[in-house]
Parts: C-alpha cells; sequence; structure tokens
C-alpha cells in the first residue's frame, strides 16, 4: 500500500488479495445492480451517487478500502473520506482491475448473489450497513412457481417476460428465468430494484444466467411521476428500433409510456397498403413521396439505397431480436400510448384512416400533460 500526493492511499489488486479482510473495511460505492451481480466478498455497498451522509457510519477502528468499476468514483469518496479523518486508501483500476487479475478477462458473474442481505446484529461501533455478499439463499428451498424461458432472445425481450411473467401475481409468487443474454444479469437486478419485487438469486452456469424472482410489492401506480415520454420526431429505421426498445423496457418496469409522433417519425405508424382517401392536390403529393410504413424506412447511416436496412432486419432476424413490427405490437399489448400529432398529419396530408390500429390523435397539450406526470423525456 502506497503513500500518494492525495490525502489518501492506493493498493494494488495484488496487494488487496493477500489482505486479511477482516482487518479492514472494504466499501463499494458502485451502483447497487452491479454491485449486486459481481463484487468482493466482505464490501458494502455504499453508491456514491446516493449520497455521503451515511460515511459517518463507516467503522473507524479499521483501515477503509473504497473501490468503484475503474478507480474514478472511489478516489472522490477516498477524499472525502480522508477529509472526515479515516485512514483510507483506493483499489487501483478498480474492480475492474481486481477482476482481471483474480479471474481474467473472461471473468462470469459469481453465483448466489442475493438482493437482500440478512439482517445482522451490527458491531462494536453501532454500525448498521451489511456486507454485499453475505451468505444467504435467500429462502432458496421455497417452490418456484414458474420457470420462464428467455434464452437466445435480446433486449427487451426477457425482461418483458419477466415482467409478464409476475403481472397480476400474488404476493409470494415465484419465478426462475432463464436468459443467454449478458445484459440480463443489470437488466434484471435493476428492474427488481426499481419494481420493489425480490430478487433472490442470480448465478450464471455455462453462459446460461439463472434469475429467481420474489413477487414482493405491487407495482408504482400511474402517474405517480415515473412516467416516460417521448417525441419521435425522426422517421429513421435505427432511431426507431431504439425508442421502441426503450419504450418497451420502461413498459416492463410499470412505467406509463407516451410516445408523440410528429413530422417524419408519422411516417412510422402508416399503413404498409395504400388507402383511398379523399386528399387535396398538395395533400396527395406530400404524403406520396414519404414511406408508407416500417418496412420503407431508411437508416439514418449507411442506408445504401435501401441495402444497409435490409441488412440491419437481417441480421435482428438471425439473431432472434424482436422485428420493429414485433416491437410495436408488443409496446401496444403493454399499455404504451402512441399518439400521432394532428398538426403535423395536416401539414404532411396523412389522413387517421392511413394509420395502424391503436394509434390516438393528440396536440402539443396531450405531450405537455403527459410530460409533467414523467421523470423523463426523450427527443428523438
Amino acid at each position: 500500500m502506497e503513500n500518494s500526493a492525495d490525502n489518501f492511499k492506493h493498493i494494488t489488486p495484488q496487494e488487496l488479495d493477500a489482505l486479511d479482510l477482516s482487518g479492514v473495511t472494504l466499501i463499494d460505492v458502485r451502483e447497487r445492480a452491479e454491485a449486486l451481480v459481481n463484487g468482493i466478498e466482505t464490501a458494502v455497498n455504499m453508491p456514491f451517487s446516493e449520497g455521503t451522509d451515511v460515511y459517518d457510519a463507516i467503522p473507524r477502528n479499521k483501515p477503509v478500502i473504497v473501490y468503484c468499476r475503474g478507480g474514478v468514483l472511489s478516489r472522490q469518496a477516498a477524499d472525502i473520506l480522508a477529509a472526515k479523518g479515516y485512514d483510507v486508501a483506493t483499489l487501483d483500476g478498480g474492480y475492474n482491475a481486481y477482476r482481471m487479475f483474480k479471474m481474467g478477462a473472461s471473468a462470469s458473474p459469481k453465483s448466489g448473489s442475493c438482493s437482500i442481505p440478512p439482517q445482522s446484529q451490527g458491531d462494536n461501533c453501532g454500525c448498521s450497513i451489511q456486507p454485499q455478499n453475505q451468505s444467504n439463499d435467500c429462502g432458496s428451498s421455497a417452490q418456484i412457481s414458474e420457470t420462464i424461458d428467455a434464452k437466445n432472445i435480446s433486449c427487451p425481450g426477457p425482461i418483458v417476460r419477466v415482467s409478464d411473467a409476475l403481472k397480476d401475481k400474488p404476493l409470494g409468487y415465484r419465478i426462475m428465468v432463464e436468459a443467454t443474454e449478458a445484459a440480463f444479469t443489470s437488466d434484471v437486478a435493476v428492474w427488481c430494484e426499481r419494481t420493489g419485487n425480490r430478487l433472490d438469486s442470480l448465478t450464471n452456469e455455462n453462459g446460461i444466467i439463472k434469475a429467481v424472482i420474489t413477487r414482493a410489492a405491487v407495482q408504482p401506480p400511474a402517474g405517480s411521476g415515473r412516467d416516460k415520454s417521448f417525441v419521435i420526431f425522426s422517421g429513421d429505421l435505427d432511431k426507431t428500433i431504439a425508442a421502441f426498445i426503450i419504450a418497451n423496457g420502461a413498459a416492463s418496469l410499470g412505467r406509463k409510456v407516451t410516445m408523440f409522433f410528429t413530422f417524419w417519425g408519422l411516417n412510422i405508424l402508416r399503413r404498409p397498403e395504400k388507402v383511398k382517401v379523399k386528399k387535396t392536390f398538395m395533400e396527395k403529393i406530400m404524403s406520396a413521396v414519404m414511406p408508407r410504413g416500417t418496412s420503407k424506412l431508411k437508416l439514418s447511416q449507411m442506408n445504401m439505397c435501401g441495402f444497409g436496412a435490409k441488412m440491419v432486419r437481417r441480421t435482428m432476424q438471425k439473431k432472434c431480436n424482436n422485428s420493429l413490427e414485433e416491437l410495436i405490437e408488443t409496446a401496444k399489448s403493454h399499455g404504451v400510448r402512441l399518439v400521432a400529432c394532428q398538426m403535423s398529419m395536416d401539414l404532411l396530408g396523412i389522413r387517421q384512416e392511413e394509420l395502424i390500429d391503436g394509434i390516438e390523435l393528440g396536440g402539443v397539450a396531450t405531450f405537455i400533460g403527459s410530460g409533467e406526470l414523467s421523470d423523463m423525456s426523450l427527443f428523438i
């Protein structure tokens, strides 16, 4: 352990590995989802983003070692702790460097993680914070009510299946979800944290990620200030796919989602077939030169006369991703509100009869109203 020009010390992964961890207080300042998926034994998770007021609860009778993902946040935390008079050091390179040292670049998430640490009596300093990796099976002997197969499907598919499986189920209903997408390890932890459901265990066995989840709370009510609002201005295929992936993910978290389609975004909602409606000469010209429906959308980059868009669709199909059309149907089935801007429709010569089923007509007040109940608004 080296001293430096900083107000705190530095420790390498090799030095940490050689330490008796019972003689130090190890603090993990990463987000809770990251700490849940993988961490260092005996570490206490105190996310830096949640504030530093809890630092005074850290025992002063032991040296403190702080780590984050790559070493940046831990330096800030260590500086604060040093100013409070703690004997503190940071882990050089953070958890990433430690994992590389311990397991190599192919390290996988640890098995048997638990989102609810067992309660303990604290220690002599009166500190009530709990180690993130205490051994506890979280009631692993409890019966699994249902097993969900989410293997070989991509985001947001696995989380949508989790949401569907627990929707309207009684408290205590327990499922096991099996997935193969690496991002699911983080997604499921965050999903459980934000919906109030309990993640009992999260393991990775030969590339099969298994999550055991217990229904532990009711989804947050609509209009709770957690709604999500989107303005879809672009009619590009790639941006549209991204918008519906995010929307479906938000809906799976129980959030009320409003997507407001204006100008070129209206082309996403058009029926692919031609619909006979009476239009003025200018309306006919405007609507004729624009893509009719999702199958005609272009890429914002590398469109290559339509070949790029076809490659994206083919790649999505091969990787078992939902098509854009399937993403739209999933959004509608999960209550995502799709609103077409009436003013833009009038300007572009698009009539309601030309839109796909399930589309509302609205104006700026409709979007502003949804935005006032939202904690996030995206312009795409």
